[in-house]
């Protein structure tokens, strides 16, 4: 298992936190995912065999924030 964390930009308020973590619980692999409004984070674990960090990214920016790393 491998962790992750993303910072996202323009995360303004509770309906924004349940889009992102929807995405990041879509990916192929993804074992948990939590999303902070207040640090604008999200961090997960992963499969590696069965997903990538940049999965995760994509996941994020395909719903139209912007990533930070």
């Amino acid at each position: 298992m491998e962790k992750g964390s993303i910072k996202i930009e323009g995360l303004e308020n509770e309906e924004d936190v349940n889009k992102v973590l929807q995405a990041l619980e879509s990916v192929w692999g993804v074992r948990e995912a939590e999303v902070s409004l207040a640090n604008k984070t999200a961090t997960f674990t992963y499969d590696d065999k069965a997903a990538s960090h940049v999965d995760f990214l994509q996941a994020v920016k395909d719903i139209g924030f912007n990533v930070m790393n």
